[in-house]
């Protein structure tokens, strides 16, 4: 059984939502219920794959203690810089041990969702650095690590975000509103997932079949919209099903493909993902330029900013070349275009123009589907 997929899925789902719709219609709190929920679906899922199943448990008791640890040291001695890199290490581990392991032909920490599990648990130790969480409950943070809906593939909670629907009971009239936008969440995501991803990923099957330039011309806006219906379609489902367990989870996308450069299009496009890396990664990069004076301009940093930003993002995705050089491309790009923007009299003078947003919109989406054909790994296949 796999997430969002299949029929035995769907109808465990529907199972484990009802008792979820009577509690909430009932004016009760979800919070623990959402936590056993998540433990019986996770379970259920991975009770065939008990190696994963390990690792897993592994990975939450690694976390607890990293967390933990770390808010006892942090209330003790304060922000010490090199404990805090020590943390934020030891939550990263079962991440890097996980993605080098394919380089040795070996399996070392993998189950399904690690990436997006270790997202949560090194936001929180960031925060806790920062000074902005006091406070870890054990319970909540364990609902908030393995909440089920988005364990897979996101999107992207953040914990204080998270703590807001953890300790409020809703209200029968809130409820209903958010149980009726849940219900048509997922349908829509079945809509883009089990039908349009579907019947564009034959297309760009069949695209894919050949090698000449127009097959793999047609073969790189196929992909690119089959990644997004599929994509799309999936983090819909994951919301829907949140908003039906009293959780608002963050929308993942918002009409990228009518983005006019590419600094939009990454505001658009798998939006927690790299509101993410933005918060947590360029951000903190720009404020350390400014601290230690690395750079003589803002233009400077933010270019540089940019090309490590997406170039750690390619990493994560996977230590192919493909994914590389796909993070690259868009940090090389994105700091291109903040040049462009920053420096150019024509831009600054034209930019509202319809005619010019048309260009900027045709010239970006070239952009964009070409970075799906390095994505996708075929680029390498043909060159």
């Amino acid at each position: 059984m796999s997430f969002y997929d299949g029929f035995p899925f769907f109808l465990c789902l529907i199972m484990i939502l009802l008792p979820a719709v009577i509690l909430g219609i009932m004016e009760k709190s979800l919070r623990y219920y959402q936590l056993c929920a998540s433990i019986l679906v996770i379970g259920l899922v991975l009770h065939k794959n008990p190696a994963e199943f390990l690792n897993l448990i592994l990975f939450y008791v690694l976390s607890v203690i990293v967390v933990k640890g770390y808010l006892a040291i942090r209330r003790k001695y304060g922000r010490v810089e090199i404990l805090y890199y020590l943390a934020v290490l030891l939550g990263l581990l079962p991440l890097i041990l996980c993605k080098v392991a394919p380089l040795f032909r070996v399996s070392w920490f993998g189950f399904l969702g690690i990436s997006y599990l270790t997202f949560r648990s090194v936001q929180v130790i960031i925060e806790i650095y920062d000074g902005v969480i006091r406070e870890v409950p054990l319970v909540e943070f364990t609902a908030f690590l393995l909440f089920f809906p988005s364990i897979s593939s996101g999107p992207i909670d953040r914990s204080r975000r998270f703590h807001e629907d953890w300790s409020k009971v809703l209200e029968r009239k809130e409820y209903l509103t958010l149980l009726g936008d849940g219900v048509f969440k997922i349908l829509l995501g079945m809509v883009y997932k089990i039908v349009i991803a579907a019947t564009v990923y034959r297309w760009m099957a069949f695209l894919g079949s050949g090698n000449v330039w127009y097959l793999n011309l047609g073969y790189a806006y196929t992909y690119g919209i089959y990644l997004f219906f599929d994509f799309a379609g999936y983090s819909l489902m994951a919301a829907g099903t949140a908003y039906i367990l009293g959780v608002r989870l963050p929308d993942n996308f918002k009409a990228p493909f009518v983005s006019k450069d590419l600094k939009e299009f990454w505001d658009r496009w798998h939006i927690t993902l790299s509101h993410w890396f933005r918060d947590f990664i360029f951000t903190r990069f720009i404020m350390k330029c400014v601290k230690k004076k690395w750079f003589h301009t803002r233009l400077q940093r933010a270019s540089v900013g940019f090309i490590i930003n997406m170039g750690i993002m390619g990493v994560w995705h996977g230590l192919t070349p493909s994914y590389i050089v796909y993070g690259l491309y868009h940090g090389v790009i994105l700091a291109l275009t903040e040049i462009y923007q920053k420096k150019s009299k024509f831009y600054k003078k034209n930019k509202k123009k319809k005619w010019y947003q048309a260009a900027s919109w045709f010239v970006t989406m070239q952009i964009v589907f070409f970075g799906f054909f390095i994505f996708s790994g075929r680029f390498f296949e043909v060159i």
